[in-house]
C-alpha cells in the first residue's frame, strides 16, 4: 500500500465545480470523540471534495464525474439484470469527510451482493481515503458487514498498490481471478525519440513498414478530439468496430453487447456535462477511421481504455500505429505513466516497461455466499471460460452469434 506521501493534495483535470450538499444518509453512527469516525451509507449522489484532497491518478475510476455518468446509464435495469442500488459508505471525523467506499448493492443468483460502483466500465476499484484515516479501514469494513449484511462482497479489479489491498489481505479475501495491467513509465525518458531507443531496431523498422503500407491505401492522418460531437461520433464508431472485432474472432463480451456501454462512453467522450478527462484519438486513411482509441487523463496518468482497429486495415497495423502515435504525443504532456490496463495482451507487453497486478477479490459473509464464491466463482466460472477459449474459432463464432441474438 502506498505511503502517505504518495497521495497528492489536489487534482487538476477531473473535478469541476464546488462541492454539493444534500446527500441522504441512513444508518448513521454518531460519535463525538475526536479520534473516532462516524460511518454512514449514502443512497444518493452528492459531490464532495475528497478526491481533490486524497486521490491518485490510478483512482480515476473513483472520481465523482466518472461515477456520475455511470449512474446515469447503469442504475437502470438492463434486459438481463435488475438495477443495482447505491450503497456508498462514507466516514467522517468531526464532520469532515475522510473516507468513501463507492459501493452498490445488487441481487445476483439470489444473493445479496456488494460490488464496486462502475462495473463494467471502470477498470480499477478502490477506496478514497485521507492518508491519516487509512487505519480506520478495518472499522469501516465492520460497519459495512454489520449494517448492509451482504451474502457476498465482490471487489473486482483491485490493483496491488490500491489503498484497500492490505485490508483485503488481512481479511483473507478469496482471489477469484488474477490479471496484470501493463504500463509505460513516461518519466524514464526526456521525449519519445529517446524512449523509443529501448525497442529493437527490428520493431522500429516494422512500424515504419506498416506506416508505408497504410499510406499506400490513402492519405494517413492522426486525429485528436477532446469533447464535442466529433469525439462522440468516433466513440460510437469505436464500439461498433470492437463488436465487429469480437464477432470475427468468436468472442463474447456481455459488457460490449449491452447498449449502455456505447451510450455511456458517447456521453463521456462528448463531455457536455461533468468532463472526465476523456480524449478520443483516431488514425484515418483517406478520411476513414482505420483505428480509434479512447483515453482518460487524471493527474499524472493517461489510461488507454479502449483501442480498436477497422478489420479492413488489420494487415496495415493500424492499431499498432495509432498506439505509437498516442504514446509519442503523451510525451508532450506532464503525465508520468501511460496505463494500458488489463489484460496483459501481447501488443501491450511489447510497449510496456512493467505490469501491475490486478485481482478480483471475493469475501463471502454467509453460507450461501461461501458456496457461490467457491463453487461458481472459484471453480465453474473459470472452467467455462477455459472451455470457451479452447473451442475452435468457428465454433466460438457460432456461440457468439447465438449470444448476440
Amino acid at each position: 500500500m502506498p505511503a502517505a506521501a504518495a497521495f497528492p493534495d489536489r487534482i487538476g483535470h477531473v473535478w469541476t465545480g464546488a462541492p454539493a450538499v444534500g446527500a441522504v444518509y441512513r444508518d448513521m453512527v454518531v460519535d463525538s470523540a475526536p479520534e473516532t469516525c462516524a460511518f454512514a451509507v449514502v443512497s444518493t449522489r452528492a459531490e464532495n471534495d475528497l478526491f481533490w484532497r486524497a486521490g491518485r491518478g490510478a483512482q480515476i475510476f473513483q472520481t465523482f464525474n466518472w461515477n456520475w455518468h455511470w449512474c446515469n446509464h447503469y442504475l437502470a435495469a438492463s434486459a438481463d439484470a435488475p438495477a443495482p442500488s447505491l450503497a456508498i459508505v462514507t466516514g467522517r471525523r468531526n464532520g469532515r469527510l475522510v473516507m468513501v467506499w463507492p459501493l452498490v448493492s445488487e441481487r445476483v443468483a439470489g444473493l445479496s451482493q456488494l460490488a464496486w460502483m462502475g462495473d463494467p466500465v471502470s477498470q480499477y476499484g478502490d477506496v478514497l481515503v485521507e492518508p491519516e484515516a487509512v487505519p480506520l479501514l478495518g472499522e469501516a469494513w465492520c460497519f459495512i458487514a454489520r449494517q448492509l449484511k451482504p451474502d457476498l462482497v465482490r471487489l473486482r479489479k483491485v490493483r496491488d498498490d490500491a489503498v484497500i489491498a492490505r485490508l483485503l489481505g488481512d481479511l483473507n479475501a478469496f482471489p477469484a481471478e488474477r490479471r496484470e495491467a501493463p504500463y509505460l513509465d513516461l518519466s524514464s525518458a526526456a521525449d519519445f525519440s529517446v524512449f523509443e531507443r529501448r525497442y529493437s531496431p527490428r520493431s522500429r523498422r516494422n512500424r515504419r513498414r506498416l506506416a508505408r503500407r497504410l499510406q499506400e491505401l490513402g492519405p494517413m492522418e492522426f486525429e485528436r478530439c477532446r469533447e464535442g460531437p466529433r469525439a462522440r461520433e468516433l466513440t460510437v464508431a469505436a464500439v461498433e468496430l470492437k463488436r465487429d472485432w469480437l464477432k470475427e474472432r468468436g468472442l463474447v463480451s456481455p459488457a460490449l453487447a449491452d447498449p449502455r456501454f456505447a451510450s455511456f462512453f458517447a456521453d463521456v467522450a462528448q463531455g457536455a456535462t461533468r468532463p472526465t478527462g476523456c480524449e478520443v484519438h483516431a488514425l484515418t486513411s483517406d478520411g476513414e477511421a482505420a483505428a480509434i482509441e479512447i483515453t482518460l487523463r487524471c493527474l499524472d496518468r493517461i489510461v488507454m481504455h479502449v483501442i480498436v482497429f477497422n478489420l479492413k486495415y488489420e494487415k496495415a497495423g493500424a492499431g499498432v500505429l495509432l498506439l505509437e502515435e498516442s504514446i509519442a504525443q503523451a510525451f508532450g504532456t506532464d503525465a508520468r505513466a501511460y496505463d494500458l490496463l488489463s489484460p496483459a495482451d501481447g501488443y501491450k507487453l511489447a510497449w510496456a516497461d512493467a505490469v501491475m497486478g490486478v485481482t478480483d477479490w471475493v469475501i463471502p459473509l454467509s453460507a450461501k455466499g461461501w458456496v457461490f464464491a467457491r463453487l461458481y466463482l472459484g471453480l465453474a466460472r473459470p472452467a467455462l471460460k477455459a472451455a470457451l477459449g479452447a473451442m475452435p474459432a468457428s465454433l466460438r463464432r457460432l456461440v457468439a452469434d447465438r449470444y448476440a441474438s
